[in-house]
């Protein structure tokens, strides 16, 4: 996909959409932002807003045109065992909403922020309900990138910063090294230009990008279709 492409967002007021909306606009793209009524001023400069309830597909299925992709970023933030009902009332359904929009609007690549697959326990009720996610984006025959992180480091999100001596052991020793780099930590600059690669280069049938993936090329070891 080339530079001044249109590109719908969902949750792009949100800690990882802000970033990757301002990216998109600086990178030439005509960006339409999905946003709650009154929230217009909290996105990017250079950005459109569009007005309406992400659980609700009616009140933005129209306005997705004439975008050919789609960036669903909408989830409940802070994620934690306790919210096992609001993953499924707000990231499930707004999932199954945009898919259902957007496969309606002609949307050629539709990319879901999801999670590594498979979680830890302790947030197995999370990683069900965005697996369940990926499903209904399958189910509707449309390219999809599926981006899987475990957890993005930046502004108020930095406690895991003191689990990172113990990743670097895990991520050496075999018997630990596969399940360290699927859940590894990455940083909201690496989150932001996975979004950005994946969505300048779409691809034909569905792709997951994992975390040494979203890392970056160099980093992950193996040809993940992206350019650096």
């Amino acid at each position: 996909m080339s530079r001044g492409s249109d590109v719908f967002v969902t949750g792009g007021t949100g800690y990882i959409g802000r970033p990757l909306v301002g990216d998109l606009v600086r990178r030439g793209h005509a960006v339409h932002a999905l946003v709650r009524p009154g929230s217009e001023n909290r996105l990017p400069a250079g950005a459109l807003p569009v007005a309406g309830d992400a659980l609700r597909s009616e009140t933005f299925a129209r306005s997705i045109a004439p975008a050919k992709t789609f960036v669903q970023l909408v989830g409940v933030s802070h994620p934690s065992p306790a919210k096992a009902a609001e993953f499924r009332s707000v990231d499930l359904a707004s999932v199954r909403a945009s898919a259902e929009a957007a496969s309606r609007a002609g949307v050629e690549h539709f990319v879901y922020l999801s999670v590594a697959q498979p979680a830890p326990a302790i947030m197995k009720s999370y990683a069900a309900v965005r697996a369940e996610g990926e499903a209904i984006v399958r189910a509707t025959g449309m390219n999809a990138t599926f981006l899987r992180p475990w957890y993005v480091l930046g502004p108020g999100h930095r406690w895991p910063y003191l689990l990172l001596p113990a990743y670097w052991i895990f991520e050496r020793l075999p018997g630990t090294r596969e399940g360290a780099r699927r859940i590894g930590l990455v940083t909201l600059p690496q989150m932001v230009s996975a979004l950005v690669r994946a969505v300048e280069n779409p691809p034909r049938g569905v792709r997951i990008l994992e975390v040494p993936a979203i890392r970056g090329p160099a980093s992950a070891g193996r040809d993940d279709g992206l350019p650096e």
